[in-house]
């Protein structure tokens, strides 16, 4: 078998290999950026400890005297899903700022197809919040969250699951709106509800009909729901805190996925097409 001939030709190796280093450039962009944005680390670190430590604490009494279980614990599992799902997705905002500053144009036209900036914008972000989400975990501990190895180990998935899903929900929703001031306020609008109709602090139950559509319609309800159901497997608490089958929840986020993430591709392509 002659070089080049075989399942990988060397010019097909070239090109995987030119994409990959087109989209660990674009991740590493986001990260040194986040590096050197140090007002934004501070306010994406302190939101979510003030929710674990501060909401955890206060509502200790009322949640353990009905539930039984640790409201900081609790708090924890939903902010971590919370604070990664958000991270990511507000990073895509960085994508409108792109755009007004002609950024982005410069990357359409370097030699690497959409799905590369694209999947190397979304490996940025999610880098990005796995930083700050190791962060949050690490000031968890401090709170009193017993967290071992294992569910470490097991919190991993749904953290990428987050990311992945945040950084497409931020696309999705970015992609269509035409300045960063305006990505920043209907951002906020977007992700405010989520945090209270997507079980964050503690798991819904026995709401209105209504406003168990509303949480259902909610991306980061099911990122919440999959981080619980990782942390809380094996354990007397996981019926009281998982409300549905956990696959529901990886099939319903891997469907949101592929939907919000081919809208942002095809939104923000034409957006660009068309300047």
């Amino acid at each position: 078998m002659t070089a080049g001939t075989g399942p990988w030709p060397a010019r097909d190796r070239s090109r995987l290999a030119h994409e990959l280093s087109g989209l660990l450039i674009i991740a590493q962009r986001d990260v040194v950026k986040l590096l050197r944005d140090r007002p934004r680390l501070a306010v994406n670190l302190a939101f979510p400890v003030l929710l674990v430590g501060g909401l955890g604490s206060i509502l200790q009494p009322t949640v353990g005297r009905v539930t039984g279980l640790s409201a900081v614990t609790l708090a924890f599992t939903g902010v971590l899903a919370a604070s990664l799902f958000q991270s990511a997705a507000a990073g895509m905002i960085s994508i409108v700022e792109d755009r007004e500053n002609d950024f982005s144009r410069e990357l359409f036209v370097t030699p690497v197809s959409r799905l590369t900036l694209v999947a190397g914008k979304l490996a940025g972000e999610t880098l990005v919040a796995f930083c700050q989400g190791l962060a949050i975990t690490a000031f968890a501990v401090v709170f009193g969250v017993r967290i071992t190895p294992g569910s470490a180990a097991a919190l991993l998935g749904p953290a990428l699951a987050a990311c992945l899903l945040g950084g497409a929900f931020g696309l999705a929703t970015i992609a269509t709106l035409p300045n960063q001031r305006s990505a920043m306020e209907i951002f906020q609008f977007l992700i405010i509800p989520q945090y209270v109709l997507g079980g964050v602090i503690v798991p819904l139950s026995r709401v209105p009909f209504y406003l168990d559509v509303l949480a259902r319609l909610m991306p980061m309800t099911y990122v919440v729901n999959l981080t619980r159901a990782a942390f809380y497997a094996g354990t007397p608490a996981y019926r009281a805190v998982v409300p549905v089958s956990p696959m529901v929840d990886l099939a319903v986020t891997a469907v949101l996925f592929v939907i919000l993430l081919t809208v942002g591709v095809t939104v923000f392509g034409y957006r660009e097409r068309t300047r």
